[in-house]
This record gives C-alpha cells, structure tokens and sequence, in this order.
C-alpha cells in the first residue's frame, strides 16, 4: 500500500510509477513490496500486500471496480444474473477456463473453494465476507449459483474480494498447507508464481492458459521486497524499482513541484485508527479513552505531518458526506476535564503505555506526533514501539499491546461490514471491546444506533 494517513475518512493513495513506450516483448515490470506475505491463500491472507500477489495468481467470479467503474466487472464468469427476489445470483463461467496447470475449472471447484473457507478447520481471517451467502451449488460445470440469506445490493462489492478468489481442491488435498510453494502453486490468474525468495522479492510469470492470455502487457512482474519507504524511495529514484507505493510524505510536494507526471493517486476508503485495549487499565475507563481522543489535532497532523491531501476523521466509519468539522468534545480543554475526571489530573498518576505501529509505515510519524500531544496537553508519557506489520497484527488479536494504530479497510464498501468488525466476537475486534447491547443493535441493522453506540464508547481514536 501506499504511504496513507493515520487519521483519515477518505485518503488520496499516492504512488509513483514512470510512463513508458509500448512494453517489448520479455519485459518485467518491477513492483515494491513492504510487508512479507505469510502466505499466499486466498483463504487465509489478511494483509493488502499478500492479495497485490494473489491477485495477479488467481481470479475470481468478478473483478473489483476499478477508479470510474461504478461496479464490479467480468473475471472467471462472463455474465450473471439476479432473480426478482434478489436472493439468488446465477454466475456463468467463460467457456475456456483452465487452471495453470492444464486442468478444466469447473464451477465445482468455485463451490468446493468458498466451502474451504467457511470450514472450521480453516483459519480464515476474512471470512465474514462469505456472510451475505446462504448457500453454494454448482447445477452444471458452467453455473455457479449462490443463495443469499436476504437481499443485498452490494453483493458483487463481496463477490470481488479476495477470499472469494478460487483454489485448485485438488492440489491443496495433496500438497497441504505447501501448496502456494514454487513448482506447487495452481492458480487461474495471469500469471504463475515462478520464485520465491523470503524478504527479498517473489516473480510471477505470465500464465499461457489464462482465458485472457493476450491481455497481460508485461510477461513478469517482480515483486521487490523493501524495508523501510526511504530506502524504496531511493531505489525507484535509481531506476531499480518501476513502481513505487510508499511515497515517504516529505518527498510528496517534491515530486508534485518537480516531476508532477510520475506521482499518480487515486482515492482510498479507509479509516486509521488507535485502538485502545480495552481489557487493560486504565483504558477500561472510558473517560480515559476519551481524554485521549480528545487530546489529538487530526485537523494539525493531515496538514502539517502528513500532507497528502487526507480528511481528519472524528469517528471510527468513514463520513458518508463532507468532512473537515470539528468536534466540540475534541480539544485539549475537553481532554484535561476527562482525564481528570478518569482520576489523572494532569496526568498524575498515569502509567506508561506503549504506542505501537508497525515498521516501514508512514503512519509512524503520526505517534510520534501523537506521543508529543499527549505529553504536552495531558502530561502522559507513552513508548513508542514499531513491530513487523505480521507480529503488529498478532499482538492486535491476541491483545499483547496498550495503544496500536489499526488501518481500518472496508473489503466491501457496506457500513455493516464494519460495524461487524467490532462486535463481540469477531476476530478483527481489535480493542477485545464487548457490549451485548451493540452485538443487537448490529444483528438487527439498526446502523445509526450502533454506530452512535460505538462512538460513545470511544473503544479507539481515528
């Protein structure tokens, strides 16, 4: 992903990439990569940076709309239908389709794939996306049919996502938990994963049998892995890397005065967020949680620390209109009252809490802004801690952390998908905040409620 902002509604993704004349043939197309992928299911990915990888491996009933697209757009299935009730969706496959290594793919193994997924000895992180379905089948070879348990106009938004990208049944029954390996790996992309070399870059290469197999401009893609966005930025600026998706914020008005055509960025819906743990003290207290909210300038750091054209963001889901109000209970005058309402006045008292985030993130210039406000307008000292962004999730699920920033990314763009994310038992509910009252409130789609309920509560600061 790109270098975004930590508090945010809606961010422009920037990246940078140089125009080129038409590709010869044999060309490679060289691509940062941040976070090193545990994997490469379908099923079981989590980050952004594993689906960059899956996506170009494998390919699923439809393709997510693109920026100008109003929807989602044909992938394996070539056309689709919806009954007038609304609960059933009839995709039809595209004739020639095949598995990279020559086998037919059937609708079968659509069904068998989305089965996987939902089966309890799989461990996957996403598949609530799976939710909107009732039921699965394959009439014919072509016809893949799913049932929905009630209407939902966004339903394709879930088609297109990730987990719902299929795998070869076959060659995971033999290979196991080893299958995305080199010489393993099946896929029904564009391209075939070709090396895989652990932090250092991982190639794919252009699939023959790809029922699109024209439509590939480049024959290899590279995938680079970097560590840190400084170091990426200067191995584009050498010509080492051709595309780049970490624009360290510094360097952002610098490419916009300097070289304005290879800086290229495009909306992304996403919130980020600090959750506070709310099973340790004193971030049980939720006046404590609100001091802390109220303490940080959102307006201040999208202008002056990140500086990327991102909105300040005063509640955990994206605002539907426009942004950039302020709030009467954000202020350092309104967090000095709460905190020391929560019993710390002027701090007092207060332990130190670790601030954490994960390396290589542009996001880690926001706690150190952070860290400074909380110091100065409520006298509390926190430690800052960077983790790789595998072990920063861990810690999330597990609840080994204090303070963390989340990047909040809606799969789907359906606001009850993300309320679901911090019911009681849902594996994303990072601040491990459980309120029967609003598990309810989100069963019954009561929305307004739940989400007015949520902020209340104040489980994190966006």
């Amino acid at each position: 992903m790109a270098r975004k902002a930590l508090i945010l509604a809606a961010v422009l993704v920037a990246a940078c990439h140089r125009e080129a004349p038409p590709l010869p043939s044999g060309a490679v197309l060289r691509v940062s990569q941040r976070n090193e992928p545990a994997d490469l299911d379908p099923a079981t990915a989590s980050l952004p940076d594993e689906f960059f990888i899956i996506r170009a491996l494998g390919e699923g009933l439809v393709l997510p709309a693109m920026p100008g697209q109003a929807a989602p757009t044909p992938g394996a299935a070539a056309a689709w239908e919806v009954s007038p009730d609304g609960l059933t969706w009839t995709f039809h496959l595209r004739p020639d389709l095949a598995w990279s290594n020559g086998d037919p793919l059937t609708a079968q193994d659509f069904v068998d794939s989305f089965h996987r997924v939902l089966a309890p000895a799989t461990p996957a992180p996403r598949a609530e996306l799976f939710a909107p379905a009732a039921s699965f089948s394959a009439p014919d070879a072509r016809t893949v049919v799913v049932r929905l348990k009630r209407p939902n106009a966004r339903f394709l938004d879930y088609v297109a996502s990730g987990p719902w990208i299929p795998v070869n049944p076959r060659v995971v029954a033999r290979f196991g938990r080893e299958w995305t390996r080199p010489g393993h790996y099946v896929g029904n992309g564009p391209f075939v994963l070709n090396q895989w070399m652990p932090n250092r870059r991982i190639i794919v290469r252009r699939n023959p049998r790809y029922h699109g197999a024209a439509a590939p401009h480049i024959d290899e893609i590279d995938f680079i892995r970097y560590d840190d966005g400084d170091t990426e930025d200067r191995a584009f600026r050498a010509h080492e890397v051709d595309v780049t998706m970490a624009v360290p914020t510094e360097r952002i008005p610098i490419y916009r005065r300097e070289d304005p055509a290879i800086l290229h960025s495009a909306p992304l819906l996403e919130t980020r967020y600090l959750a506070f743990n709310t099973r340790r003290p004193p971030l049980d207290n939720p006046d404590v949680r609100r001091a802390l909210s109220a303490a940080i300038d959102r307006v201040r750091l999208v202008r002056e620390v990140l500086r990327a054209n991102q909105r300040a963001a005063f509640s955990l889901l994206p605002a539907e209109g426009p942004s950039g109000r302020t709030d009467p209970m954000v202020g350092p005058a309104a967090a000095q009252r709460l905190l020391a309402q929560a019993g710390y006045p002027g701090g007092k008292g207060f332990p130190r809490l670790e601030l954490s985030g994960w390396t290589g993130n542009a996001g880690n210039l926001v706690l150190e802004a952070v860290q400074q406000m909380w110091l100065e307008e409520l006298g509390i000292a926190t430690t800052l801690v960077n983790r790789d962004a595998r072990v920063h999730i861990a810690a999330l699920q597990s609840g080994n952390y204090d303070i963390a920033l989340v990047a909040l990314i809606p799969w789907v763009e359906d606001r009850r998908a993300l309320l679901d994310s911090f019911t009681s038992d849902d594996p994303n509910n990072y601040p491990h905040w459980r309120d029967p009252a609003y598990d309810r409130l989100v069963a019954d789609r009561d929305l307004k409620a739940a989400e007015q309920r949520l902020n209340e509560a104040c489980i994190g600061a966006p």
